[in-house]
């Protein structure tokens, strides 16, 4: 929690953040996706979303300067604040020095063991884990997937994000967006959009608008899944060309040869050989792929 130090305007404030920039000459790398977020009231609502509770341990991915880490050190037990820019750490270093509950870890989050941090940094006694981030757009779906399918599983997830990526993962049956990415997050937690956030709240502005979104993790997963390889494959191959129907795009994993008792299947399952893969629910899903169980597989 915080130490007694004079009173100063928060790290989120942009005098501050400017003031900071300058001090350190920081250039931002493009290559990193760097966007600072500089909306105290974007922030507040990120805090408002994670519904922080004091002994959360909460992992913060990108920490910046510090802008949003220095508001979670003040409601949870500890912050573990991963940052792969090497020239960012002696700043946060300097910005959150008066926070004796951060931790922060210089670490490639895609090359992260998130077990392994928690054993090595975690102080005892914590209640939840829940990640809070402000995502680099370039890598967004594969730190998604790490965190919702690594063997430690977050309870809560508050990720920024680009607005489009987020309104994917939501989408449901029947929408344009519905996909792969809408189904392997939908299988095992709760999606919803909390906020847009506008480009003019960051420090340099993004080319588009952002989204703070908020998965949950189900108590009880409400699917069950026999092969959850073979059911990933299916989806995949289902989408691979969105204008081609479920069928076509199915023949192309189980092959040509076996276009009779892919028909055979359909039928059997009342699917219509006219049906896009983006009219499927995850049961018709499950379904379908447990129908699929003995085709040879072409790939």
């Amino acid at each position: 929690m915080m130490t007694n130090q004079p009173q100063r305007l928060d790290i989120a404030d942009p005098i501050r953040t400017n003031a900071i920039l300058h001090q350190y000459h920081f250039e931002f790398k493009k290559s990193l996706g760097q966007n600072f977020l500089t909306n105290r009231r974007v922030i507040a609502g990120i805090l408002a979303a994670a519904q922080l509770q004091p002994d959360d341990l909460v992992i913060e991915i990108g920490p910046g300067i510090g802008s949003l880490t220095e508001q979670l050190a003040r409601e949870v037990q500890q912050v573990i604040a991963v940052e792969i820019d090497q020239r960012l750490i002696p700043i946060l270093e300097a910005t959150l020095a008066p926070y004796d509950n951060v931790t922060v870890v210089h670490q490639d989050i895609l090359q992260t063991d998130l077990a392994s941090l928690v054993a090595a940094h975690a102080q005892p006694g914590y209640g939840q884990i829940k990640v809070v981030a402000n995502l680099p757009y370039y890598i967004t779906t594969p730190i998604m997937f790490s965190l919702i399918n690594g063997v430690t599983q977050p309870d809560v997830l508050v990720l920024m994000m680009q607005k489009e990526v987020a309104q994917r993962i939501i989408a449901h049956p029947g929408h344009k967006d519905y996909g792969p990415l809408s189904i392997s997050t939908q299988l095992q937690m709760q999606a919803e959009i909390d906020q847009i956030v506008p480009k003019t709240a960051f420090v340099p502005q993004p080319n588009v608008d952002s989204a703070v979104l908020r998965l949950h993790r189900y108590a009880q997963p409400p699917y069950q899944i026999g092969d959850r390889q073979r059911f990933d494959q299916v989806v995949q191959a289902s989408f691979q060309q969105r204008r081609k129907n479920l069928q076509n795009n199915l023949l192309r994993l189980v092959g040509k040869d076996q276009k009779s008792e892919l028909s055979a299947v359909f039928s059997q399952l009342g699917l219509a050989g006219t049906l896009r893969a983006e009219q499927l629910t995850i049961p018709d899903f499950i379904e379908l792929t447990a129908a699929l169980a003995d085709f040879h597989w072409s790939k």
